[in-house]
């Protein structure tokens, strides 16, 4: 099946899974994960009608910008960030999905300062609390919170997550449960700087699940690009 096809493909299960949830599918979008996807790619994907491109690799992501692949849709960074390649990203993209530590939160700061403006950023969960993962613990996130305030060129603008790898599509059901408890929680602080109008959760094999509970972004790759050749 072609990009095209493919995405059409997903659209439906989006809206077949939004629907089953009572939710209405709009309020959904689809982020296609382009790790690995030249600028064709991107290019085709955004014609057949993505909502955002989500780069993985801040090399990757500057050769495409170069070749102008992502014109006409929203770019956001959803790969882990090394605090020396900030520079690289701040401004460059309309959201930064995967803040996983204080550290990257003050080099944020740092750049957007630096640059005069305010980025916009996800604050990324590790539900599943595995050690070889990053991103801020569950009860952590309380005390992140209490110091957004003092970042004032950062604006929170939801929470991201990956959870564990499941061996059925209904296996993440409760992390992602979790994770929309967590941003309900969070909306009721009412910190400075921060609000959840985003929560971005759900990938090519549990998107559906996360509809289900309230993801309001999924992260597309495999489903729409097919699975890629990592031996290159």
């Amino acid at each position: 099946m072609s990009i095209a096809e493919n995405i059409a493909a997903i659209r439906a299960k989006m809206e077949a899974a939004a629907q089953a949830a009572g939710r209405d599918p709009r309020e959904i979008a689809l982020c296609a994960a382009t790790k690995m996807n030249d600028a064709d790619a991107v290019r085709q994907a955004i014609a057949a009608g993505i909502d955002i491109c989500g780069e993985n690799r801040v090399q990757e992501m500057t050769q495409k910008l170069s070749e102008n692949a992502y014109e006409g849709c929203p770019l956001h960074f959803i790969g882990r960030l090394q605090t020396n390649k900030v520079r690289q990203v701040v401004g460059k993209v309309s959201l930064i999905q995967s803040v996983d530590r204080m550290k990257l939160l003050e080099a944020i700061q740092a750049e957007a300062a630096k640059q005069g403006l305010r980025q916009d950023i996800l604050l990324e969960i590790n539900i599943g609390n595995e050690p070889a993962k990053g991103g801020f613990a569950p009860g952590e996130i309380w005390t992140v919170l209490d110091k957004i305030p003092v970042f004032p060129n950062i604006r929170v603008c939801g929470l991201m997550a990956i959870p564990p790898i499941s061996e059925n599509s209904t296996g993440n059901h409760k992390f992602f449960q979790e994770m929309y408890n967590l941003s309900v929680d969070i909306t009721r602080k009412k910190s400075d700087n921060v609000s959840m109008g985003i929560l971005s959760m759900g990938m090519s094999d549990d998107f559906a699940d996360a509809i289900a509970c309230g993801s309001t972004m999924i992260r597309v790759g495999t489903a729409i690009f097919g699975r890629r050749d990592y031996r290159k």
